[in-house]
């Protein structure tokens, strides 16, 4: 594993669902430390969707889930999706962020703020569409030290072909329903976590391979789960309504 601010190793990741009503873990995936959060999440989702029967509304979601695969996704299967926020990696000091070109759908192409228009190049296979500068306009534009270091003075920015659906789910964080929905994440699975490794020794994988690492997750899990539901069949009922 290979991030920023955590150390450099050979790590595994359990990735989890809980519901949002009693925090109950529904599904538990173990892979290796260097598969993306965003790679197993909609396959976990209709895992869990077909074994339950759950007919899921709406998912909060961290800011590692935020792409524009995981937002399409949701909305062909109907789900409101909120996901967290995470700023752009940097570019380097002095140089132009990419939030300063304004996308224009009616051109299909990015302005640049000295008014130029990026042209549509290709598609990568990834499903990145590029738009490129004109170097001929480049070269003689008093911001080009700032805006790139390319050799041939051409400025290329990437969108990708879901990114308005991406768009989209970002809109859900600012609604009053998707701000109640994302801190309602934050008092479940967060603390989910946090319960695993303070209590149940889920800072460090006990075993190694994958299939044992999964079971030493599915036992923090079940453990877990025992007491939420243990805890909720105690609780006092509300009374019930004059």
């Amino acid at each position: 594993m290979v991030r920023d601010g955590k150390p450099k190793g050979f790590f595994y990741l359990d990735h989890r669902t809980v519901d949002a009503r009693l925090a109950i873990i529904t599904d538990t995936c173990t892979t290796p430390a260097n598969v993306h959060d965003s790679i197993v999440y909609l396959s976990r989702l209709d895992h869990q969707r077909a074994r339950f029967g759950f007919a899921v509304g709406a998912v909060g979601l961290d800011a590692g889930y935020a792409t524009a695969g995981i937002a399409k996704g949701l909305e062909d299967r109907q789900i409101l999706g909120v996901t967290g926020y995470r700023n752009p990696t940097p570019p380097k000091p002095g140089m132009m962020r990419k939030s300063k070109f304004i996308f224009e759908a009616e051109a299909d192409g990015y302005r640049c703020p000295q008014g130029q228009v990026l042209a549509y190049a290709t598609t990568d296979r990834h499903g990145y569409r590029h738009y490129r500068s004109d170097p001929a306009i480049c070269r003689t534009c008093p911001l080009l030290a700032s805006c790139t270091t390319n050799a041939k003075a051409i400025r290329t920015i990437t969108r990708h072909v879901w990114a308005e659906a991406r768009e989209r789910a970002d809109a859900h964080r600012l609604t009053p329903w998707g701000k109640a929905i994302y801190k309602r994440r934050k008092e479940t699975v967060e603390r989910s976590f946090a319960d695993a490794k303070q209590l149940h020794g889920h800072r460090y994988a006990r075993f190694r391979s994958l299939i044992r690492v999964s079971s030493q997750c599915l036992l923090a899990a079940a453990a877990q789960n025992i007491k939420k539901i243990a805890m909720a069949m105690t609780r006092n009922p509300e009374p019930a309504p004059a």
